[in-house]
């Protein structure tokens, strides 16, 4: 495949998750899904270990989070894209999100840049009343990551995206204005922890 048609296409299928947050409201729940739940005791509020079994990863959450799983059909393209996502929710009304998506062999790693700020764009774009208040490339766990604070009216929209292999992770969380509570984000963010398989190998 030329490197520009590569590229292109890589652009295309990225951007597309953009309007995915969007979609994950109506989608099925999943049942199936074969994960493990332990309390983690910090100070006052007791969180949960929760840890993806189609993500290979474990994370914080307020509560036991709802697993939201779906395929997206490229026809144009010839090539599917999955994605699992788990919500929840705090007791101060704020939403709390991992997004896993699963993008076909030739997107990868090389292109993170690339495809994180695609992303992005795609978000942004996709609610012209989006305001991006900042974006910053980092790198996490030995991986590129991009975080960003995204404000739409009233209402606060916190995360990081980071490609590993050719897997798009992203932690979100979204609250009105008043409910923002920086220390939950970090705790949330800072938790995530991608499980090393036999052979030291992740994902």
């Amino acid at each position: 495949m030329k490197k520009e048609m590569k590229e292109i296409l890589v652009g295309t299928v990225i951007g597309l998750l953009g309007g995915v947050l969007a979609l994950v409201a109506p989608v099925r729940i999943a049942g199936s899904e074969k994960s493990e739940q332990v309390p983690v005791v910090n100070g006052e509020k007791s969180w949960t270990e929760f840890q993806s079994v189609a993500g290979k990863c474990k994370m914080q959450f307020p509560t036991i989070p709802e697993h939201v799983s779906e395929k997206m059909s490229i026809p144009e393209e010839g090539y599917e894209m999955s994605y699992d996502a788990y919500i929840s929710a705090s007791e101060r009304e704020s939403m709390f999100m991992l997004l896993i998506a699963q993008y076909p062999d030739f997107v990868d790693e090389s292109y993170a840049q690339m495809s994180l700020e695609t992303f992005l764009n795609g978000i942004l774009t996709h609610n012209p009343t989006n305001q991006l208040i900042f974006a910053d490339l980092s790198l996490v766990q030995g991986h590129e990551a991009l975080d960003f604070f995204i404000r739409t009216g009233s209402v606060y929209f916190k995360g990081r995206a980071m490609m590993v292999k050719n897997s798009l992770y992203l932690m979100a969380m979204e609250c009105e204005m008043q409910n923002y509570e920086e220390e939950h984000f970090n705790r949330f963010v800072n938790s995530f922890e991608l499980l090393v398989l036999e052979g030291g190998i992740t994902q």
